[in-house]
């Protein structure tokens, strides 16, 4: 398996994401979207950091009971439901991201949603990744 990161000059700077990943490898794993459910599928956390830490968390076991790891993560969508808040908190979400997953950056994107399936959940993530 193979994950090239592309990054090409003409375009500014990525901080936390990749402009392109490129993958070769034998399986692919989607992974639905996941957002601050405990094991009990209550909603936890107060605050958008908080939510985003547990929907990552529960993203990467999705990922790691597939067979993967953090940096078998070729494209991560990333649903907020106030991108302004995200934006606010990006720091300390990229510092949740760094110590969750590393720095393998797969291609991502932030959406602003309305809502999620449930009213009080912020964030929702789900992905691609490529394993060999």
């Amino acid at each position: 398996m193979s994950l090239d990161r592309v990054n090409p000059p003409e375009l500014s700077p990525p901080t936390g994401f990749s402009h392109a990943v490129a993958a070769t490898g034998s399986r692919l794993v989607f992974l639905a979207g996941q957002t601050a459910l405990d094991g009990d599928g209550k909603v936890v956390g107060s605050t958008l950091p908080d939510q985003f830490e547990r929907a990552l968390t529960n993203l990467l076991t999705a990922l790691r009971a597939a067979g993967g790891v953090p940096a078998d993560l070729a494209r991560v969508t990333v649903y907020a439901t106030d991108v302004a808040d995200y934006r606010a908190h990006a720091a300390e979400l990229g510092r949740i991201w760094r110590e969750l997953a590393g720095r393998d950056y797969p291609a991502m994107a932030v959406i602003g949603a309305t809502r999620l399936w449930d009213e009080q959940t912020m964030v929702e993530i789900d992905g691609v990744a490529v394993l060999s």
